[in-house]
């Protein structure tokens, strides 16, 4: 997952391939919650690894739960609806799926058992409304005390042990602000049921009916058959209890699925885009997602655990769609109306205002920055395709969705945008609440024209610092790095084990093309082992200095560095990365130090490493090298022509990487 500040995707033009989706994580919170309550140990197949995730398992941990996790598989011993501590204070993010269930379930358990629970999140969290849900729950005995702001989070619930609690009348909750309440209450109620039925009425229209139904097919799996008529009453049976299932396996998430439907529809024209872990046999409502991707004209066959997604009509349909069934995957068609030949109304969508953040507030800004015309109101919005695309830096609002969502208005070459533009998504890292590796997979599936990712090149002598300078430059903007020169390192150490002979420029290219090479890191394997230390040995750098004279050698290994030219954008250090292999690239430096200062680094760099080594004669090596490097006949070391000097003789890491960024950011389109 990314952490940087932001997150630059250049103009994207194609996808295809294949995305296996995270677990629900409408599924994994339920499930989670419902094995804590329940008798025995349930072993979680699938368990999303995420923000919202983590904060629940940490709190059935405080609540006395054992969680075991092993590789994909999470364990849940659980309470069997008996506390196990009676005081706790617990923080839940901005995890709704997390605060409203465990609000209802601890109220109910401390109004009958004894004790006082505070739960809490993060500011966005605390102006989510909880206020009915705290209502309904207020008639039955339960007492919560709300900390802050009055119908909002913090609270804390308490009681005390032999409480009994009020279950002769019907419980009421209204059901249009979050379904939420609802789930809430059907997962907790099953803790009151000793005494007879506990009946559940709906006030008012209950929206995202679909997330109710995810509620109601797990409680079944846990052994609690609710009736319910129509979508206003509600019948928990008396004596129900939990029972664990065993073993449950939670699906992939379907509004994660909503992007990559929207991906294919938009982009894959020539391979499909498949996804994986979800299809017809899903008990999430999002999957209706599906059908309003047709409506605008793409290409979709949904198999029993897969989808494969094409582009059909192009550009896409306008539509005017109720959205209540699909509350959270309605998102991505606003970002997919900006690819439609006119206005997409999208309706019933007043839950977006008390999500992570204002979503439609939201929406609306960030697609106006984008060029888009939008109107919106309490429960809907409108959106208008841009005339002229802008390159524009999305605010995410600590919000999952906003920011992937909205990345597939990278995808503006499609639409015609001229010029096309790239696109910043701030605080990329919120993607972590339920798909941390949002960001990878979507650059796995895109694709687009060499000269639209950006690169920086770092050229420089020996011992001048341009690896760790790239390493930092490409960690803080999160884009690949090509150090070029572990590539000649790589083939010298081949080399040198095999006993080729290092003079002859045909030998050693017929051997790169048979070297196997794989990046992970600051790290690179050669034939299925670590060489990174022995890269740096004196005598495997001296025969790559010698070897990238040779033209062949150089032809040889032209390729597989152009290959590293991928989204988000690469960072290419070597000695000839601006001059030769990208000469088009954005940015280029050329990264000079005294030979002193180069020699006592490589010095204090080989001494660290336990390497026995001589100031005197590494500074002679290393002018050496440099008259070599400067007086070879193929890509003699020098600055590009439109290279920018950085001499870092007197400069830490950190002020030379500072420096690289700031011209970086002279070149950016975005403020």
């Amino acid at each position: 997952m990314y952490s940087i500040p932001f997150l630059d995707l250049p103009p994207l033009t194609g996808a295809a391939g294949s995305v296996t989706l995270p677990g629900s994580k409408s599924i994994s919170n339920r499930v989670l919650l419902l094995a804590g309550l329940a008798d025995g140990t349930t072993t979680v197949h699938g368990l999303l690894d995420s923000d919202d995730t983590a904060v629940m398992l940490d709190a059935l941990r405080q609540l006395g739960c054992r969680i075991e996790r092993d590789g994909g598989l999470t364990r849940v011993t659980g309470l069997g609806g008996r506390l196990a501590v009676h005081e706790a204070k617990l923080f839940l993010g901005n995890a709704g799926t997390a605060m409203r269930p465990l609000t209802a379930a601890l109220a109910v358990l401390a109004a009958t058992q004894g004790g006082r629970f505070e739960l809490a999140g993060v500011a966005r969290m605390h102006e989510r409304p909880i206020g009915d849900l705290v209502d309904a729950l207020r008639p039955l005995g339960c007492t919560i005390d709300e900390l802050g702001a009055r119908g909002f989070p913090p609270l804390a619930v308490r009681g005390d042990a032999g409480g009994r609690l009020a279950t002769d009348a019907p419980i009421r909750v209204r059901g249009d602000v979050s379904s939420q309440f609802l789930t809430a209450l059907l997962l907790a109620l099953p803790l009151a049921s000793d005494a007879g039925d506990v009946v559940v009425e709906v006030v008012g229209e209950l929206i995202s009916k679909p997330y109710v139904e995810i509620t109601l097919n797990l409680l079944a799996r846990f052994g609690i058959a609710v009736r319910r008529e129509g979508w206003q009453r509600f019948t928990i049976p008396a004596g129900s209890r939990y029972r664990t299932p065993g073993e449950v396996w939670v699906e992939g998430d379907a509004s994660s699925a909503s992007y990559f439907v929207a991906l294919g529809a938009i982009a894959a024209t020539d391979v499909p885009v498949v996804i994986e872990g979800v299809g017809r046999d899903s008990i999430q409502g999002d999957m209706r997602f599906v059908d309003a991707a047709r409506a605008m004209g793409a290409d979709v066959t949904a198999e029993a655990s897969r989808v494969v997604v094409r582009r059909g009509r192009w550009p896409l349909k306008a539509i005017t769609l109720d959205c209540n069934h699909i509350p959270d995957a309605a998102m991505t068609l606003a970002v997919m109306a900006l690819y439609a030949d006119a206005p997409t109304t999208l309706t019933n969508i007043a839950s977006w205002r008390v999500k992570e953040t204002d979503r439609i507030a939201a929406m609306a800004t960030e697609l106006r920055k984008l060029g888009a015309e939008v109107a919106t109101g309490d429960d809907f919005i409108r959106v208008t395709p841009p005339r002229t695309w802008r390159a524009a830096a999305i605010d995410t609002y600590d919000d999952h969705r906003m920011a992937m969502c909205l990345s597939l208005a990278a995808f503006n070459p499609l639409a015609g945008a001229t010029p096309p533009v790239p696109v910043r998504i701030r605080d990329p890292k919120c993607v972590g609440k339920t798909f941390p590796d949002y960001f990878e997979a979507l650059f796995a599936l895109a694709r687009t024209e060499p000269h639209h990712v950006p690169v920086i090149t770092i050229d420089g002598p020996t011992a001048s610092g341009k690896g760790t300078l790239a390493t930092e430059v490409a960690r803080a903007l999160g884009y690949h790095k090509l150090d070029s020169g572990s590539l000649y390192r790589a083939l010298a150490l081949a080399a040198l084990d095999a006993h080729v002979d290092t003079s002859s420029g045909p030998a050693l290219a017929a051997l790169a093309q048979r070297l196997q090479l794989r990046f992970d890191g600051d790290a690179l394997w050669l034939d299925g082992r670590d060489v990174s230390a022995e890269l740096r040995l004196e005598a495997v750098g001296a025969t790559a200095s010698r070897i990238s004279a040779l033209p062949e050698v150089r032809q040889a290994l032209h390729d597989l560095q152009l290959a590293f030219r991928r989204p988000p954008g690469l960072v290419a250090d070597g000695r000839d990365m601006g001059t030769v292999v990208f000469p088009d690239a954005k940015l280029k430096v050329f990264l000079t130090a005294n030979a002193a200062m180069r020699a006592e680094r490589r010095y204090k760099q080989l001494i660290s490493k336990g390497i026995s080594a001589n100031i005197t004669d590494l500074r002679a090596d290393l002018e050496a090298r440099d008259a070599r490097d400067r007086s070879r006949s193929v890509a003699p070391l020098k600055p590009a022509e439109d290279a920018l000097l950085l001499d870092n003789s007197a400069l830490s890491v950190d002020q030379s990487v500072a420096q690289v960024l700031a011209w970086w950011a002279q070149r950016s389109p975005f403020d």
